[in-house]
């Protein structure tokens, strides 16, 4: 069944009623967690899980509880304290932070620069050229409410369409590893891919590009982990460690050469043992983080703020860019 906008909303809801009764696993008062429970991305290697086999997280263990496809479900995770931190597209922690969940951004994690975007991709022979051939069109995306949706929004603005016009294309959601056989088939007329995903494609060929987040925005970073305020509160030695230790992945990424990070990747993936296929990480290119250790800028979440305003998400001054993010855990953020 299709995820709505409004699904998304509701979702988000029910998450901040539920993190009321969330909890750290803080042992006790005073007493530290040393285990934090995340949630992963299959066939792939996140920065945390790069983190640890660099030994950048210390004494820090990862508890793998399952995989996730969707930035607003991982956050809506941690803020309900199903996992200790959750990672997702910077305005869906804003429109999550402005429904009521405490939640907190500590580093960035993933963003746009010219060899990691997502890119909106057609069939070369498509009759798709520009924004209003995509009214009554269909755009199938890793989930709603989101970064892409987000990206689709902007394009279709600076097109100059109107909001009535903009309701005619239809953001749908289908999984990354099936967007570009769903382009393929003509079940979907554009489809959002990006890094692995977006470049297997391009080299079988037969697609082509119709705009990026790259194009719109240029370099920037797009999202971020979060952990909830009293997580911060119970665990401020643990978050230090984890953030700064993301970090040190971040420029260790950015400053290895690229085959390296790709086979430390690969080994990984490989000896976790999840029955995963790791031909995909040779794709790998760069984690698009534009600040030094993913520090946090007021303008990576304002415009998601300003954005949300405009299409009346959430209230005008409902959330404070305080309240959204702090650098304080971030040693490369001083």
């Amino acid at each position: 069944m299709t995820t709505t906008r409004r699904n998304f909303l509701n979702l988000a809801l029910l998450g901040v009623t539920a993190a009321t009764v969330g909890c750290s696993t803080a042992a006790g008062a005073g007493v530290e967690t040393k285990t934090l429970r995340y949630q992963g991305s299959a066939g792939d290697v996140t920065l945390p899980e790069l983190a640890a086999d660099l030994g950048h997280l210390g004494d820090l263990k990862l508890e793998w509880v399952g995989n996730t496809i969707s930035g607003p479900q991982d956050i809506q995770s941690a803020a309900t304290g199903q996992v200790d931190f959750g990672g997702a597209f910077n305005g869906a922690v804003v429109k999550l932070r402005a429904a009521g969940a405490p939640i907190r951004s500590v580093i960035g994690y993933y963003g746009s620069d010219e060899q990691a975007y997502s890119g909106f991709y057609v069939l070369d022979d498509s009759p798709i050229r520009g924004p209003r051939d995509l009214l009554g069109k269909k755009v199938g995306m890793n989930t709603l409410g989101a970064h892409h949706e987000a990206m689709l929004g902007i394009y279709l603005k600076r097109a100059g369409l109107s909001p009535d016009e903009v309701k005619k294309v239809e953001p749908i959601v289908v999984p990354p590893v099936n967007t570009e056989q769903s382009v393929r088939q003509k079940q979907i007329e554009v489809g959002v891919l990006g890094g692995i995903l977006r470049d297997k494609a391009l080299e079988k060929g037969g697609v082509r590009k119709l705009f990026s987040d790259f194009d719109l925005l240029g370099p920037f970073t797009a999202g971020s982990y979060v952990f909830t305020e009293k997580f911060l509160r119970d665990n401020p030695g643990t978050v230090r460690t984890f953030t700064s230790g993301v970090a040190k992945a971040i420029e260790w990424s950015r400053t290895t050469p690229r085959e390296q990070v790709v086979a430390r990747k690969v080994e990984i993936l490989t000896k976790r043992g999840r029955n995963e296929d790791p031909a995909a990480l040779k794709f790998w290119k760069s984690t698009g983080v534009a600040e030094k250790g993913g520090k946090i800028l007021d303008k990576e979440l304002s415009i998601w703020v300003d954005w949300l305003t405009e299409r009346g998400e959430i209230a005008k001054d409902q959330v404070k860019l305080t309240d959204l993010y702090t650098n304080e855990y971030n040693e490369f953020a001083r």
